[in-house]
């Protein structure tokens, strides 16, 4: 039998996904612009990363005795600035204002030297907070080993987090801050727009319906055998050889309007903040399930039929649990997803409870849906 905690209690959030047409709601998907739908090949972002330092800090830097690489990094600073320390002075280093950090952030495509973009500053060592430092010029280097960037400025840390009416609010993670535009770009990154006179489309998710539709929806927009599907994912686009005339064109293509594919039914599972996220394609099937002292009834209540000229609606779902002694019970077909897992969340329900029964239910075959653990 399962026990029940009230304070250690995971709420089950539930979020239903649906495409809405005008004021109904419908399980086929709405148009969506090719740019939602698909990148274009050689166009985006590199990650990059560095070490440096951050100082003024209020006494809330690296404990030197457990980080001792901070230290050194001071030491190789004031070595190349001039300073040269002795072995005792360096022994006897106490570098409460300073913290050891790694700089990351990701290159824009296209971006050219001297643009600025955002970089994120994270603590290295054991430093209680970043709150009023400053970061020191660091070389933000690629893959690659070279370096595209560099990054300097006063680290912005948020000191609490937002909290309802009446209670009190909880302080945020001190030890991670960002710098808005912080970093300037130093090398570019070659970005090639296709090969000749093709230019790549590559879909977000690997669809045969949807590439499809693309590719029509193209040689509609531009002409026929404008757009060839080369597979599920990528789509081959005869485009104009002239900068100028290839940039507008790449601009209309991005607003061409496709109806994709009508979306798979999922549920997606947060198994740590106990966090359901399904689309309106979820379908159950009748199953008996008994799980612990757990007891959940769901059924489709019927409805007469509605007399001549008269407008009726099916009764919705009918949705009971409790938490008597475990037993066999059945769930009829039809039921929702979302009343199930609403009326489970009401008794105070655990993620771990949830995800056991809907992965009975999915090895099973009554429910009708990709069940995926995050």
């Amino acid at each position: 039998m399962m026990k029940f905690v009230a304070h250690r209690l995971i709420r089950i959030a539930v979020l239903t996904c649906a495409a809405c047409t005008g004021f109904g709601i419908s399980t086929d998907a709405g148009a969506e612009h090719v740019k939602d739908l698909a990148t274009i090949q050689g166009v985006r972002e590199n990650q990059l990363i560095g070490y440096g330092l951050v100082v003024g800090l209020d006494g809330s830097g690296d404990q030197t005795t457990q980080t001792p690489f901070t230290i050194q990094s001071v030491v190789n600073m004031l070595q190349q600035m001039g300073t040269n320390l002795s072995a005792t002075a360096q022994a006897n280093l106490q570098l409460k204002n300073v913290a050891a950090v790694v700089v990351t952030a990701s290159l824009p495509s296209f971006a050219q030297p001297g643009q600025t973009f955002d970089v994120t500053v994270s603590s290295l060592g054991n430093a209680k907070s970043l709150m009023g430092g400053t970061l020191l010029m660091t070389p933000l280097k690629g893959a690659d080993g070279k370096v595209y960037a560099m990054s300097q400025g006063n680290v912005l840390v948020g000191t609490t987090g937002g909290a309802p009416a009446g209670t009190k609010p909880t302080p945020n993670h001190l030890s991670v801050g960002r710098i808005t535009g912080g970093a300037s770009v130093e090398r570019t990154v070659a970005a090639g727009l296709g090969q000749g006179d093709m230019i790549y489309l590559e879909l977000n998710d690997s669809n045969f319906s949807t590439a499809a539709r693309v590719v029509d929806a193209i040689n509609l927009r531009f002409g026929p055998d404008t757009a060839r599907a080369q597979d599920g994912r990528v789509i081959r686009v005869k485009a104009p050889l002239g900068s100028d005339e290839r940039v507008a064109f790449l601009g209309a293509l991005e607003t061409v309007d496709v109806t994709p594919a009508q979306t798979l039914a999922k549920v997606i599972i947060n198994a740590r903040t106990g966090s359901v996220v399904m689309n309106t394609a979820v379908t159950l099937d009748s199953c008996a399930i008994s799980h612990g002292n757990l007891s959940v009834v769901v059924s489709a209540t019927p409805t007469p039929a509605p007399a001549a000229g008269a407008r009726g609606a099916a009764a919705p779902a009918q949705v009971e649990v409790g938490k008597d002694s475990g037993q066999v019970l059945l769930l009829k077909g039809g039921a929702s997803l979302a009343d199930v897992v609403k009326a489970l969340n009401a008794i105070g329900a655990t993620p771990q409870d949830l995800l056991s029964i809907l992965q009975a239910m999915k090895a099973a075959g009554s429910l009708h849906a990709d069940l995926e653990i995050i």
